[in-house]
């Protein structure tokens, strides 16, 4: 049971917060309601009433971080005028009522797998991940680009980490929480954004971040930042022995033995316990706590062994597409696959702004050369492989992104467009072969079943087996809901 710390605060029935709270359930299914005494629904009562409650055993997100064109991936719009549909055609999928891009041809034959929402909306226009993927109420700028923010609120992965601790689930040999391929915006220039992190729930539950070792094969003109310079990008191809690291800092030097590894850690151990208190009997701290995965981390077989992608048959890696983003993918197989609970793959800028998903400028060489087929390419082979190997009933694989694009182009690009933006979904408990919502004529505005990212993000919650209504208790005590008024959309649920 978690103890709410500070003085007691009586609420108007008598009951003091802290009793409410306790009674309530916070460390494991949180209080609703607080306002009325009433605690949140137990997970028993939360299944009974929707299906596929705590289906999902692993996730795997895809964030396409940018805001791709909804109007050029699966919410085409053949019939508007062609200052809006663009040059682009639509082919059809197996997903009836879903053309989608003609430069999507493998996403086209698995779409019958898969929950397209269509629907999604804010008033916002700027890069939200932090608003996509936490209970953040709102958007803001201050919110996305500054690094650390009292407002900030706990990433999904790092909320799942939370919870399945809460629970007593038994931590695995890899770490449960891990973002590909490298930090966020770390590879482009000028003002980075905030990176997903645990915020108030503490800095163990963190996501451990991956640093990518590679050589791009391919290059391309850009000019969305300053004079047009040539980028050699990995998203455009990387070499066959590149690699993802984990803690990159506690890679060993070529001189270093494991050996000669544990002789300093065993000496470090003995200095530090000399200066501990031998009466003490709290928990590890959170510095011991990431020393020892630091340590796991160089001495672990089973982590060694997750991280061996070149291992995987030549096929197969290039079914996944030989890019940045289309290894990173298979990467995140291969943790899943070896017990990780929560991955994610962020296809992030790299070279310059508005780089990625963002785009402003040159957006058909952008869509045709680079985006849609590495999209194309990754995200089907995604869900055959796990088809194939009897993963993907319990493994959820979500496409998310923060906004859309404008449907007027501005010069040769679309701009930020939050009024209508599609996410799409397949495995654990989501429904297949379904389409939510629908935008007007020229996929401006929601006309049919408007969503928000609060109510994809209560789904998700739900399908991993966490009531969405539950609160956490901030750095001042105060209760936050996980997914604020977002609500399980039950069109998605199998």
């Amino acid at each position: 049971m978690l103890r709410i710390l500070g003085g007691p605060k009586r609420l108007c029935n008598g009951v003091t917060r802290r009793e409410l709270l306790t009674a309530g359930g916070l460390s494991i299914f949180g209080a609703n309601l607080l306002n009325t005494g009433f605690a949140a629904p137990s997970a028993a009562e939360e299944a009974s009433t929707l299906p596929g409650f705590g289906s999902a055993k692993n996730v795997i997100l895809l964030y396409l971080f940018g805001g791709p064109s909804h109007l050029e991936v699966c919410d085409m719009k053949p019939e508007a005028p062609v200052e809006v549909r663009g040059e682009l055609k639509p082919i059809s999928s197996t997903l009836p009522g879903c053309d989608v891009c003609e430069y999507l041809p493998n996403m086209a034959k698995v779409m019958d797998r898969v929950a397209v929402v269509r629907s999604l909306n804010h008033p916002w226009n700027f890069h939200g991940m932090q608003y996509a993927t936490t209970g953040a109420p709102e958007g803001s700028i201050p919110l996305e680009e500054t690094m650390i923010h009292p407002q900030h609120q706990p990433y999904l992965g790092s909320v799942v980490n939370y919870f399945d601790q809460q629970r007593g689930k038994a931590s695995g040999s890899l770490p449960d929480n891990i973002i590909l391929p490298f930090m966020l915006s770390s590879r482009r220039p000028a003002a980075h954004y905030a990176p997903p992190y645990a915020s108030y729930l503490g800095s163990r539950f963190d996501p451990i971040w991956s640093e990518f070792r590679g050589e791009p094969t391919r290059s391309m003109v850009r000019r969305s930042f300053g004079p047009a310079a040539e980028i050699r990008d990995p998203y455009l191809g990387v070499k066959p022995d590149c690699r993802f690291v984990i803690a990159p800092e506690a890679e060993l030097p070529g001189d270093m033995t494991i050996d000669r590894l544990n002789r300093r850690r065993s000496l470090l151990e003995q200095i530090e316990t000399l200066r501990r208190d031998s009466s003490a009997r709290a928990s590890h701290s959170t510095l011991d706590q990431q020393r020892e995965l630091a340590y796991s981390m160089l001495d672990s077989q089973a982590i060694r062994e997750a991280f061996s992608i070149e291992k995987e048959p030549a096929a197969v890696r290039d079914a996944y597409g030989m890019t940045l983003f289309g290894q990173a993918t298979l990467q995140a197989r291969r943790l899943v696959e070896s017990g990780c609970r929560f991955v994610t793959v962020v296809w992030d800028e790299f070279g310059q702004l508005n780089a990625g998903w963002d785009t402003h400028v040159d957006h058909y060489n952008r869509l045709k050369g680079e985006l849609l087929p590495g999209l194309d390419l990754a995200f089907s082979a995604l869900i055959r492989d796990l088809e194939a190997r009897g993963m993907l009933d319990d493994t959820l694989v979500l496409v998310m992104n923060e906004m859309g694009r404008t449907p007027q182009f501005q010069g040769d690009g679309r701009g930020h467009w939050g009024r209508a933006y599609t996410n799409f979904f397949a495995g654990a408990g989501m429904k297949r072969g379904t389409v939510v919502g629908k935008t007007d004529r020229i996929g401006a505005t929601v006309t049919e079943h408007p969503l928000t990212a609060k109510d994809i993000l209560a789904t998700i919650y739900h399908l991993i087996g966490i009531p969405p209504h539950t609160m956490l208790p901030d750095r001042l005590n105060r209760p936050i809901s996980l997914v604020h008024d977002g609500q399980v959309v039950p069109e998605l649920l199998a």
